[in-house]
């Protein structure tokens, strides 16, 4: 089977990234179709090492042969373009914060809910969860599945590429105005990111917190149990590539360390370093896995653990789940070329 496929955002650091490991991965693509703004029109971006795809406008393009969508624009084009695919039979696999919390949207981790794609026709929408929450729940299905969770409390370093281009581009443009004294003022983000910390990321709630902090909350109730209480804090921090969680986790039964260490090293997804050794982004730059380090005991509850985790956020923490997510209907739940129905 051979599927077409679209990828819309492609001139984003996701949608790049969504190309590149739709090639790695040799995924049964016939066609593969590069869509952005009608101002794009014309550019080009890599498909693998060799080959060139020019972008289309997706403002009149038709999905009615296409048989995968894989979105990554902004929530607001997602929208308006991603249920016109859907309504033309074409699943779409949305990386935008649009549907994530409609209650008829599964929001799938591969690893950790692949059971919630069952129904998947029913809307033809299926919403790749926020970065940070990806690689979090990762980490934590195996031991949740063996301990129960009570309660996480979750602070995240998250890189600029998480901001998108823009975010990166400041970060580089700032350090280096720094160094011959001529500071650049802040665009994309609230105060300098260059050589600081942020503790802020998207807008204010309410509460005080801010809606990354939320959308944790939320996504991981959706994603692996509505019982679980999760406080986070969200810091933006001036690395390019790689978000990184201190994570606190407060279970209902006892778990030793050795036993959490047994079950992520083989849990899917989940890399497990060596006890006295950890990671860093700089070392997961590129990498798919979801890298666990520093795991130890917390004696400040009754049964806790803490650890380090540490992933790519433009591949698992963004494209490649979505991909993976488009690997996981094919292999397991039914999903066919148009093309073949058509013969059929």
């Amino acid at each position: 089977m051979a599927f077409k496929v679209a990828v819309v955002g492609a001139t984003g650091n996701v949608g790049r990234e969504i190309l590149s490991i739709l090639a790695e991965r040799n995924f049964p693509a016939s066609d593969v179709v590069a869509l952005a703004s009608s101002k794009s029109i014309g550019r080009e971006v890599s498909f693998g090492d060799e080959k060139i795809l020019k972008v289309k406008s997706l403002d009149d393009y038709d999905f009615s042969d296409t048989d995968i969508a894989l979105f990554s624009p902004g929530g607001a084009v997602s929208k308006v373009h991603a249920p016109r695919a859907a309504a033309s039979g074409c699943v779409v696999i949305d990386n935008t914060s649009q549907f994530r919390m409609d209650e008829h949207i599964a929001l799938v981790v591969p690893e950790v809910n692949s059971d919630a794609l069952a129904d998947f026709r029913k809307s033809n929408i299926i919403a790749n969860p926020n970065c940070s929450t990806i690689q979090m729940v990762v980490a934590l299905k195996p031991l949740h599945d063996r301990a129960k969770i009570k309660r996480v409390v979750v602070s995240t370093y998250q890189s600029t590429s998480g901001a998108g281009k823009e975010g990166m581009d400041e970060l580089y443009n700032q350090t280096k105005s720094i160094y011959v004294n001529d500071v650049k003022e802040p665009v994309k983000f609230s105060k300098r990111i260059a050589f600081n910390l942020i503790p802020q990321i998207d807008v204010a709630m309410p509460d005080g917190s801010f809606k990354e902090e939320w959308k944790m909350v939320v996504e991981t109730q959706k994603i692996l149990d509505p019982a679980i209480a999760v406080h986070a804090t969200c810091v933006r921090v001036p690395v390019f590539v790689g978000h990184s969680e201190s994570i606190n986790v407060e279970f209902e039964n006892p778990i030793s360390v050795e036993e959490a260490r047994e079950l992520l090293a083989a849990a899917p997804g989940v890399s497990l370093t060596q006890a006295n050794d950890f990671m860093t982004p700089a070392d997961v730059s590129g990498e798919d896995a979801v890298f666990v380090s520093r795991l130890r005991k917390d004696a400040t509850v009754k049964n806790g653990l803490s650890m380090w985790v540490v992933a790519d956020n433009l591949r698992k923490g963004a494209a490649l789940n979505a991909v993976q997510i488009a690997e996981e209907l094919i292999s397991n739940h039914g999903l066919t070329p148009k093309k073949s129905l058509a013969k059929a």
